[in-house]
């Protein structure tokens, strides 16, 4: 594909015209697109023509519009890049729907074209016609209707600048189908005309230096790491900071890797199934600097009762909106992280913490994250720790959402930043296997591995058959506990056991799927096929479905109630 910002206007002669179609291909490829996602219909039938003429031009044809937008969702954030993808007007639109909310919750850049019927049409229910930037302005940073051809370049231009600077997220192209037709002189374009728009806010020194005047008073700080640094790409100003500073670091689901586990200062992750040890130190600190994390209920539980001891809480966002909006903040600096903690740490000074260090180093050593092993059945924490053990934590993991993705979080160790792919905002099922396609193709010399539930694993299983078309490498791990399993122990825990529609029994047998769709399939019902299994999938070239029929009746813990607190922590297996 061609680097951002190659002209190819040289391709054709001034006097030549072409259709949007065109325009619009040549703007992608003049931006660095290297891949587009997507599943053709009607509406956008000019647009797939205009790709017979351009072979640099790479489309990956998934076999579902959410497979399409889920890939491109992980290529963006494995990869720092735009995510781009293409769906026909109507159902194929509405089908990215899901997508477009799973990106906008979690911060994702994304450029989403849809086609549209033609304007001489549009607003009297046209065959496939659909409102959709109505119904996905909620949940996206900006959009486009298109209804001259002529504006593309500068409008892609625009898509690309808004989805990828200040609080990342998804930019909608809506285009018509006459439009996708229409003769331009094509030019490109590096203008912008975003009136209003201000991608990264002015910085205040005055509250970073605020901060760095209360930190050196703190004698129990706690940073909150959250998704923030990964897509600030300060994972290096984050660690500098905390060495100077002394301050133990707590993450987020989404701001794992974004400090490295292995971190002698680094807590476990935060909030709901959070460690012992990083719940504890929220609870009980003096100073909570959150870094990129938006407070989420998830992280905070029950807000009335979080960080009851903080006498400061400061927060890093490049959102204002953010701040103050879920906990109440004393320190409110704006700005973009990387930028903020370049500023930050040319101040730093240490916390007194050296006793509150030696504190959260016994709640660790006291309460680390533990299960009961069996030598009879396999346990999914087991599996996960297998995973970290063979591949050293050096993996792209993707994972769907339940069960697994917490003992991911809780077993897999991430020492770099864009190395966990996950649905955490919206936490959005079918998520995992196809984000995997896109973080694969984003990252070939990576290895790549999906983790899914037997039930999140269905709902995209057909994306099976992109991984064999192209021998896509990914290794996909399905956790086959038969049971939806994280509404089972919420149901056990929260409902007394009563257990209402979470039976998977009669899934299909993921080996022969796998099979059907030309996959090599294997599967391990204990420890000793499990590390055979998966040693042959790691040897194995191509993608490999490793089914691991594991425990029905495990529980993810800790776990924080909704309502609770977090020090009210169920353990599980301490109690």
């Amino acid at each position: 594909m061609g680097e951002k910002g190659k002209d190819y206007e040289s391709m054709v002669a001034d006097h030549h015209w072409i259709t949007g179609s065109e325009a619009l291909l040549r703007s992608l490829l003049a931006e660095g697109t290297e891949c587009v996602f997507g599943y053709p219909g009607g509406n956008v039938l000019y647009i797939y023509d205009a790709m017979v003429k351009y072979p640099e031009f790479k489309h990956i044809l998934t076999r579902h519009e959410q497979g399409a937008i889920h890939a491109a969702d992980g290529y963006a954030r494995s990869t720092g890049k735009v995510g781009v993808c293409v769906a026909t007007s109507g159902p194929g639109a509405t089908n990215l729907v899901t997508g477009i909310s799973t990106a906008y919750m979690d911060s994702v850049p994304l450029v989403i074209i849809t086609g549209n019927v033609a304007t001489t049409v549009m607003g009297t229910d046209a065959f496939q016609e659909a409102d959709i930037i109505s119904m996905t302005m909620p949940i996206t940073k900006h959009s486009y209707l298109v209804r001259d051809a002529n504006e593309l370049p500068r409008i892609v231009h625009e898509a690309f600048h808004i989805a990828s600077t200040g609080r990342k997220g998804p930019v909608l192209l809506d285009i018509p189908k006459d439009i996708s037709n229409q003769k331009v002189h094509y030019r490109q374009t590096h203008e912008l005309r975003l009136r209003g728009y201000h991608a990264v806010p002015d910085q205040n020194p005055t509250a970073v230096d605020k901060l760095i005047q209360a930190i050196a008073r703190s004698e129990k700080p706690v940073i909150i790491a959250g998704g923030g640094v990964v897509y600030s790409d300060a994972s290096e100003e984050l660690r500098e900071f905390v060495h100077k500073t002394n301050i133990p670091v707590a993450s987020t689901l989404l701001g794992l890797g974004g400090f490295p586990s292995a971190h002698d200062l680094w807590l476990g992750m935060a909030g709901h199934h959070g460690t012992y040890a990083a719940n504890m130190a929220i609870q009980n600190a003096d100073l909570i600097l959150s870094v990129g994390s938006r407070f989420d209920d998830r992280v905070t539980m029950k807000t009335d009762g979080f960080a009851p001891h903080a006498k400061l809480i400061a927060h890093i966002d490049i959102d204002p909106a953010e701040l103050g909006k879920n906990i109440q903040t004393d320190i409110a600096i704006v700005g973009d992280i990387k930028n903020v903690l370049e500023y930050a740490n040319k101040r730093a000074l240490p916390a007194q913490s050296e006793d509150w260090l030696r504190t959260l180093q016994e709640y660790k050593s006291r309460y680390p994250l533990r299960y009961t092993d069996s030598e009879t059945e396999l346990k999914p924490q087991f599996v996960i720790e297998m995973l970290n053990e063979t591949t050293n934590g050096q993996a792209i993991i993707t994972t769907d959402v339940g069960q697994h993705q917490m003992w991911v979080a809780q077993f897999y160790r991430f020492n770099h930043a864009r190395s966990l792919i996950t649905s955490g905002g919206s936490g959005t099922m079918g998520f995992g296997f196809p984000s995997a396609i896109g973080a694969q193709i984003g990252n070939p010399d990576r290895l790549v591995i999906s983790i899914n539930g037997d039930g999140g694993m269905q709902m995209c299983a057909q994306e099976l058959a992109i991984c064999a078309i192209h021998q896509i490498p990914v290794k996909i791990v399905v956790i086959n506990n038969q049971v939806l399993g994280m509404v089972r122990q919420q149901q056990e825990i929260i409902y007394d056991g009563r257990y209402s529609q979470i039976d998977l029994a009669g899934s299909p047998d993921f080996v022969k799927l796998a099979e059907a769709y030309g996959v090599k399939g294997l599967r391990a019902r204990t420890k000793t096929e499990a590390s055979h299994v998966w040693k042959e999938a790691l040897e194995t070239k191509g993608p490999v479905l490793v089914e691991f029929v594991v425990s029905k009746y495990e529980n993810v813990y800790p776990m924080v109630l909704s309502g609770s607190t977090l020090d009210q922590l169920i353990m599980g297996e301490y109690e």
